[in-house]
């Protein structure tokens, strides 16, 4: 069965006239790539770029490789645009990941249809979270639902890791792969936002002093420009209701989205510090959890089963049947990898020693894992239905 790769869909989206085209094909969770999509940059990370003050200290744009390269010389990112000036090379930095981060969230809505839900529903006049979701994720009943929890840190939704997108593309960084992976599986996809726990004033007024749409004098540029990477004042945070932290969030939505969805055999893709947020859900959730996911891929989790699971024989008895963890390792990919440490459940090579590129590289084995399980799922679920004979019919 053939698909077009998921750089596709964002050479259509971002109107590239491709000079290459690529086919994948997705047998038992592997994708295989014929070659890489070459396009010509019209539409693209840099239009983003373009309506900021940042032109001329951020050209860089996405290649037909996705990785972000600068426009005039093609190399890669280099942090020490400003020589000596640490702080200013510090705001450049963080300029660059608000616009990822809202390039990111464009790319999940128009190339990977997914939709933008916000949380709670009814606070529409104060700061909220969202996070996203497949068009059908809670009414087509026939399909397995994905759910992406990721690392904690300053990046979003759709990131595995704002590092890696910036040193080795949108392909090991972002999620993006793994969602179109998921999606011509024929799961139903949630892409979590843990991260997204408050709003600070005074950023957020930087953020949009960047936006050069309506505003023609260059001065005038070039001043909000230097109030932008003047050094960082004291913030004014507001918590976001429901989102307070990464483990409000993941219960929040599972309470009120997750939990409500009916014959759904539910997984998970965690990363870091989302393990330890999705032991958290187990504990408090116990019995959903338990009946409703058949399987867990935990991706260098820093979770901690004496402190959060305890002695319960049921948590400890569920996850070492329905948990797997891929660990950065020199082993092969998907080689046994126990650790002194951790032995509660399985433990595999993620096949890389790189922490942010653990997600990426370990994605086709983790589809092989959910396969296996969901086909194990519904093998016993199978044989607890009872025969019905025509004695049994009886009265």
């Amino acid at each position: 069965m053939q698909e077009s790769n998921w750089l596709n869909l964002l050479a259509n989206f971002i109107g590239n006239k491709l000079t290459a085209k690529m086919e994948m094909e997705l047998r038992d969770g592997n994708i295989k790539k014929e070659n890489w999509l070459t396009m010509t940059q019209e539409l693209s990370f840099q239009k983003f770029i373009e309506q900021s003050d940042l032109l001329e200290e951020l050209k860089y744009d996405f290649n037909e490789k996705a990785e972000l390269r600068h426009i005039e010389t093609q190399g890669p990112f280099v942090f020490n645009y400003y020589k000596n000036v640490p702080e200013r090379n510090s705001k450049r930095y963080q300029a660059l990941g608000h616009l990822l981060e809202q390039y990111i969230y464009e790319l999940l809505e128009k190339v990977c249809k997914l939709q933008k839900v916000y949380i709670p529903p009814e606070a529409d006049k104060e700061p909220r979270s969202f996070f996203f979701m497949s068009e059908k994720a809670f009414t087509n009943h026939h399909s397995a639902l994905l759910i992406l929890l990721q690392d904690h840190g300053v990046f979003r939704a759709g990131q595995w890791s704002q590092r890696a997108i910036v040193h080795h593309g949108l392909q090991h960084g972002s999620q993006i792969p793994c969602i179109q992976m998921a999606l011509q599986a024929h799961y139903d996809v949630i892409v979590l936002n843990p991260n997204d726990n408050f709003v600070d004033l005074k950023i957020e007024k930087e953020w949009k002093g960047l936006s050069t749409q309506n505003i023609e004098s260059s001065s005038l540029k070039m001043v909000e420009t230097e109030s932008f990477f003047s050094l960082q004042k004291p913030c004014q945070c507001i918590p976001k209701r429901c989102s307070d932290t990464p483990e409000e969030h993941m219960t929040y939505v599972w309470d009120y989205f997750i939990s409500k969805t009916e014959g759904k055999d539910v997984a998970f893709i965690v990363h870091g510090y989302g393990g330890l947020v999705f032991m958290d859900l187990l504990v408090r959730r116990k019995s959903e959890v338990m009946s409703k996911v058949y399987a867990v891929a935990l991706i260098d989790s820093q979770h901690h089963v004496r402190h959060q699971l305890g002695s319960d024989v049921q948590l400890l008895a569920w996850i070492k049947h329905h948990c797997r963890e891929w660990v950065t390792s020199p082993k092969p990919l998907n080689k046994p990898a126990v650790t002194v440490l951790k032995k509660e459940f399985p433990m595999v090579s993620a096949g890389t020693e790189k922490y942010d590129l653990a997600p990426s590289s370990s994605l086709q084995s983790i589809f092989k894992y959910f396969k296996k399980a969901l086909r194990a799922k519904t093998n016993i679920n199978s044989s607890h239905v009872p025969i019905v004979t025509r004695s049994s019919t009886k009265i």
